[in-house]
């Protein structure tokens, strides 16, 4: 009001009464947070285990390119094979533990206690060896000149605490020390084995394989590192391979990505077998395989079989090859309608083929019969 007056009844605003807060009872809501804080905490908890689950199979053909005149449709493509690691937690334990298709294995077990950039580095070069093999084996069985020619000693590991370790990487390839050519891994072994702790050697190394050759010196020193539960002392503290350099009738390419390791290599193996020699190999069936592949086609022992043959199995595999090592473990996962055959070369992979309706080319067959084994 402007008249003096004062405000009238109806004008005046009066507060609205206090609302009553409730109290807000903790007691209800520690035990929610508790908990909520335990989920947290036990997720950022590494344990001293790997779960080994079922991975994938998938065909192995879209890595494999050869010259389109050489190359043949393939209708029902070999598959190769995965598992998928993960590192268990306090808060995955349990869940990991009441999957039957997971195996719990022990962290020294998976890594063999190099850094996971070490183990990283050689499951590639492992999966570039096995390509390579894969490559090598399979124009050999079919009849292809492929010349081999040494060219040094490639780093497969090094070991902590030792000159090498952080110095030389797995995958540089060592071609002479001091100046002496060092074509394989015997050369050497045998070229360091007249040095002395205390002495400086300079190594020509090719970083990776791939870089000019340079010198990199190292001063050796007596260092005791333990091997399979035994004490062994060495001085330079690397795990050298042949490098070898392989000349090929025509280009063959095998590039297999995101898998690492060497387990690949009996299916591509058969993989560069069937796109080369008509794409009728596996006579139908729908066939998985695992195992490592040599440059003379013997097949080699490989992990995680028996979630490897579930994964195949939820792939429709009607016929698995497995190296005999690991026959048991394939046949400990088994399901009606699939076959599975433990062979260890590449002629045997062949002949089970073989028994089973696929056209394997003429010429690699010493005996087209084969027993499953189971």
């Amino acid at each position: 009001m402007i008249d003096g007056t004062g405000p009238s009844e109806d004008e005046i605003v009066r507060p609205a009464p206090a609302r009553r807060r409730s109290k807000v009872h903790w007691f209800v809501w520690a035990p929610v947070l508790v908990v909520v804080v335990g989920v947290v905490v036990s997720s950022r908890i590494d344990l001293n285990y790997f779960a080994i689950q079922p991975g994938t199979a998938q065909s192995v053909q879209p890595f494999i390119t050869v010259p389109p005149e050489k190359g043949h449709h393939v209708a029902d493509p070999v598959l190769l094979t995965d598992v998928e690691e993960a590192r268990v937690t306090a808060l995955s334990y349990l869940f990991f533990k009441l999957q039957s298709d997971t195996a719990l294995y022990s962290v020294p077990s998976v890594t063999g206690g190099v850094s996971p950039a070490e183990l990283d580095a050689q499951g590639n070069l492992q999966m570039s060896q096995a390509e390579t093999a894969a490559k090598v084996a399979s124009l050999r069985h079919l009849g292809y000149s492929v010349p081999a020619t040494p060219v040094g000693a490639v780093i497969a590991g090094t070991f902590p605490g030792t000159p090498a370790y952080g110095v030389l990487n797995v995958g540089d390839v060592i071609t002479a020390v001091d100046g002496v050519p060092t074509p394989s891994a015997h050369a050497l072994t045998t070229a360091l084995s007249t040095y002395k702790p205390g002495q400086a050697v300079t190594f020509t190394v090719r970083r990776n394989g791939t870089a000019p050759p340079g010198p990199v010196t190292l001063t050796l020193r007596r260092t005791i590192i333990e091997v399979d539960g035994e004490r062994v002392v060495i001085t330079v503290g690397i795990e050298p391979q042949d490098q070898v350099h392989y000349t090929y009738p025509f280009p063959v390419s095998i590039d297999v990505v995101d898998i690492g390791g060497p387990s690949a290599g009996l299916a591509m193996t058969l993989g560069v077998i069937d796109t080369l020699s008509g794409g009728q190999l596996t006579g139908g069936h729908k066939v998985a395989a695992t195992g490592t592949m040599d440059a003379s086609g013997d097949v080699g022992d490989v992990g995680g079989v028996a979630q490897k043959t579930v994964a195949v199995e939820n792939a429709g595999a009607t016929i698995f090859l497995v190296p005999p090592q690991e026959y048991a473990a394939a046949k400990s996962k088994d399901r009606p309608g699939l076959k599975v055959y433990a062979v260890s070369t590449l002629d045997q992979a062949l002949r089970v083929l073989a028994a089973n309706g696929g056209h394997v080319p003429t010429g690699t067959l010493v005996a087209a019969s084969s027993t499953p084994a189971g």
